[in-house]
């Protein structure tokens, strides 16, 4: 049945409208009339009620015209200003009251009959429906010039890699929309050009309001308004659409860099003072790949240094996804840049890569999902390694792996997104393995807390989980075949190593409330050494005002936001399994876990870690909720947020001049002391705590091979348990000695017999000892191990057993 013309004009009047029909139009009189005719045969027909808002964007012809002379009540015209298609569609949606809107170009390109496709979508819970040319069902007539469609394809390739995910043609001029969220949505643009689509269409996926691309018919229509200009400017709003995205990029790369500040503009030349060693180890793990895949050698293994037997490359987080892609740079710049900028890089991209995962999946609130992203790349614990660890600084892949895991909750495209995690699980492994195991046990802790407060729908998301989990399985684990064997039974594997029970090896209460040394405004170097193993490893020291502010939140936000209930639960879980096997006399949680392969060798208190993305988290959806209350309340709660953030900003990393590497080394001299096959022997041995040979390596360009050094590897002799360095022979651990305890040892037979075997055993060419603490007493030592003295070569002393 089909409502008389005065029940529609009733109808329309008092504002009860079923379908509002947004058609912007500029000098349109040649195709606007046919696609009116078109819009009303249909409508008419529909016996809903209806409109047609027709935004005149400043026209020069007769356009408006052709509305006046329909006299129609319920066909409106709304004037523009000849400023774009994006500012035309945001007032003719502005004045729509339909309770769906549908926008359609003035062309009609797409059939007006094809709208009951959209409206299926929309009847099936989507919030909008694009019409669209690209997806599978959609047909076209008349084709468009070859070069547009090209263009066109190599566009909305752009726009889903920047703007918007998983819609294969936003720009089809079809589409459907829930009308209060498209009055929303539109209103919230910005945009005046071509780009308005990607824009509200962006503005949906932030919001998460399904969207559905459904396929359509569709013809060219002569009369196209798009002209050369305007790709260029579609590109320039494209880029506009992302400004506050790439300002947060800049500003994490900025806050970098100022962490790095002493020695990201000289790396060369400048150490890192709290790396201890593990700056001069680093440079080498980063040198040696560099050297072994230049002449195509096995990148998991070195013998330069711990000669003979060498070291296992994959045993020791040497990071080969960086390290082996990365090697032009080191052989053009040298190991200590590329160290320089994966840090410095890499923990930029680890906060930008935590900002695309709060904004895309907890808030579309940029400044909350910014200061989320800052604490959850930042925090003190990140701070600490960025120290002297770079596989716990960039982390850029476990967001992408968590969105991608979350992914796979949905149950669609199981197969192509489990492939993917499969692949990023893999490549994850050469970046570091141990950081992935941390992501794997927060994930965990956070489903299990899911479950709790949401048990439906946890359950609905255990069949495709587990399915995608077993395919990224089949598709990770052959990648890993052969790296993992190496590393876990190649040459110099081990079982895992037991690091004690030493103060800081577990977290303690006081530990993960105490203000982290590094701490610009409140730092605490004193009580952060009596909690922690040294200055690389302070995993917690969270301060107890952020432990304050998360439990806040979670009071706060406990019944209306379910989620902070499991992210608190995920807080809670790895703060007391970072306590160790027993916490207070009394076994912990992490008794069930100590001594499991993979985990022996975890320092329990890394797993704190896992706190300070989570509270980031936390601290994004607070920010966020502020948005609403009164200004009172929003303003107290952003003090309280700041008055919690302002003691874990760091200060710059300390860093000081590094020692000169000797003339004897940089010359070359060295080059007439060691043959093929020989090695040079630092007096005393390179080991953990002292590993200045390696840098002197480096700078030779890993010409010489020697003993010792600073690795992780076997104890030996059968022994395959985990230690740091080598096991001292005689005459390591006499030097040793000597240097700790400034005396020099009685030298006998036995002894110049003993050392006389490690020197065979190790190949030796040449003892070199440069200038150090004690150097006056290691000479000595050696000149009556060696029965001669040594002779004094461009700033070192040497002991040539050629002679």
């Amino acid at each position: 049945m089909t409502a008389s013309a005065t029940d529609r004009e009733t109808e329309t009047d008092s504002g009860t409208v079923e379908l509002s029909v947004v058609v912007p139009a500029r000098d349109e009189e040649r195709r606007l009339g046919p696609t009116l005719d078109a819009l009303l045969d249909h409508l008419e027909r529909t016996g809903a009620p209806w409109e047609i808002v027709v935004v005149d964007d400043g026209s020069t012809d007769a356009t408006g015209d052709l509305v006046a002379a329909r006299r129609n009540p319920r066909i409106r015209t709304v004037t523009g200003e000849g400023r774009g298609k994006g500012h035309a569609l945001r007032l003719g949606v502005a004045a729509s009251r339909g309770r769906r809107v549908l926008v359609t170009d003035a062309d009609l390109a797409t059939p007006v009959a094809e709208l009951a496709r959209l409206e299926q979508a929309l009847a099936e819970g989507h919030a909008a429906a694009v019409g669209s040319r690209a997806v599978p069902g959609a047909t076209l007539g008349d084709r468009q010039h070859r070069a547009r469609e090209l263009l066109g394809k190599a566009g909305n390739r752009l726009i889903r890699a920047t703007a918007v995910r998983g819609i294969r043609d936003t720009q089809c001029g079809f589409k459907l929309f829930d009308g209060d969220k498209a009055r929303a949505a539109f209103a919230a643009s910005r945009v005046d050009g071509w780009a308005i689509d990607v824009e509200v269409l962006r503005h949906f996926q932030r919001a998460d309001w399904p969207v559905a691309e459904v396929p359509v018919h569709w013809s060219h229509r002569p009369g196209s308004k798009v002209r050369p200009p305007d790709y260029l400017r579609f590109l320039r709003d494209l880029a506009r659409l992302r400004r506050a995205d790439l300002l947060a990029a800049l500003l994490f790369l900025v806050f970098s860099a100022a962490l790095y500040s002493g020695r990201v503009l000289d790396p060369a030349h400048r150490y890192l003072t709290d790396s201890l060693q593990d700056q001069n180890q680093w440079e080498w793990f980063f040198a040696v790949t560099a050297d072994n895949v230049s002449h195509l050698r096995n990148p998991l293994f070195s013998d330069l240094q711990g000669f003979p037997d060498g070291v296992n490359l994959m045993a020791n987080t040497a990071m080969p996804g960086l390290s082996v892609p990365l090697t032009p740079l080191t052989l053009l710049w040298g190991p200590a840049v590329t160290l320089s900028l994966v840090m410095t890089l890499g923990l930029a991209a680890t906060a930008a890569a935590w900002y695309r995962l709060i904004a895309k999946r907890l808030t579309p609130h940029r400044p909350a999902a910014f200061v989320g992203a800052a604490l959850a790349a930042f925090a003190p614990p990140f701070v600490s390694h960025a120290n002297a660890h770079p596989n716990f600084v960039v982390l850029f892949m476990i967001p992408l792996i968590v969105d991608r895991a979350l992914r796979l909750c949905t149950g669609t495209r199981v197969g192509r997104d489990a492939v993917i995690l499969g692949l990023m699980a893999a490549y994850q492994c050469f970046l570091g393995e141990e950081p992935l195991l941390l992501a794997a046990i927060g994930m965990l802790l956070f489903a299990l807390g899911y479950t709790a407060v949401r048990p439906r729908e946890a359950a609905a998301a255990v069949r495709p989980l587990l399915r995608g989990l077993a395919i990224a399985a089949a598709v990770c684990l052959p990648l890993l075949v052969y790296p993992l064997a190496w590393q876990f039974s190649g040459p110099q594997s081990y079982d895992g190593i037991d690091h004690g029970t030493a103060p800081g090896t577990a977290n303690s209460l006081r530990a993960l409330l105490t203000f982290a040394e590094r701490s610009w405004l409140a730092g605490d170097a004193e009580a952060t050494k009596a909690l922690s193993l040294n200055p690389t490893e302070q995993n917690a020291f969270y301060g107890w005002p952020l432990a304050l502010l998360a439990l806040a939140i979670t009071v706060l936000l406990w019944r209306r936001r379910p989620l902070v209930r499991a992210l608190a639960a995920t807080v809670l879980g790895a703060a007391v399994l970072s306590m160790g096997p027993r916490i207070g006399g009394v076994p912990g949680p992490w008794a069930l876990l100590d001594g499991l392969p993979l985990f022996e060798s975890v320092i329990e208190s890394r797993v704190a870690m896992i706190c300070g993305p989570v509270l980031g988290m936390l601290v994004a959806l607070a920010v966020a909720e502020l948005r609403g209350p009164r200004r009172g309340v929003r303003y107290a709660g952003l003090a309280a947020v700041a008055l919690a953030l302002l003691p874990l900003v760091p200060a710059p990393l300390r860093s000081e001049p590094r020692a000169e590497v000797p003339a004897f080394f940089t010359d070359g001299t060295w080059k007439s002391y060691v043959r093929d096959g020989e090695t040079l022997v630092p007096v005393p041995l390179a080991e953990p705590g002292a590993a200045e040979a390696l840098h002197w390596q480096t700078a030779t360009g890993l010409g010489f091979r020697m003993p010792g050094g600073y690795f992780n590897g076997p104890y030996g002799d059968g022994d395959r348990t985990g230690v740091y360095g080598v096991p001292l022979r005689f005459t390591a651990s006499l030097l040793q000695e000597t240097q700790f305890t400034g005396i020099v040892p009685v030298v006998d037979t036995a002894a110049r017999e003993a050392t006389a075997q490690d020197l065979a055993y190790w190949r030796a060419g040449a003892l070199v000892l440069a200038p150090q603490h004690r150097a006056g007493v290691l000479r000595e030592t050696v000149d009556k191990l060696l029965g001669r003295p040594g002779r004094r070569v461009h700033g070192v002393w040497v002991w040539d057993l050629h002679d």
